[in-house]
């Protein structure tokens, strides 16, 4: 086996986000009032595919929502922090799945 030569390339790596660092911009440019039902948060989003990990996986904010078992969020820190562990959740079942390792194991 050999390794890669190091790139020329001096920039920094670009960074890739997920779950709720990758949402949490969405809700803030959304027009969105809280209390907000589920319903009215995924409409104002856009119905959006979240990234849920680095290779690629995602889930999109309708679906997550339903995992909350909630239908209302008081305000945009509670909406975080109850998707928080649903993306957690996601995330794993996703690195979990032949689909998952093979998509780690394939480079970007």
């Amino acid at each position: 086996m050999a390794a890669r030569p190091p790139q020329d390339n001096t920039s920094e790596p670009d960074t890739i986000e997920f779950g709720i660092a990758a949402l949490a911009d969405d809700v803030d440019e959304a027009d969105i009032d809280f209390p907000a039902d589920a319903k009215t948060i995924a409409r104002a989003l856009g119905h959006v595919d979240v990234p849920i990990d680095a290779a690629g996986n995602t889930v999109s904010i309708d679906e997550a929502l339903e995992a909350t078992g909630r239908t209302t969020f008081e305000s945009r820190r509670e909406l975080l922090d109850v998707l928080h562990p649903v993306f957690e959740e996601f995330r794993a079942k996703a690195s979990t799945s032949l689909l998952g390792r093979l998509r780690a194991l394939v480079p970007f």
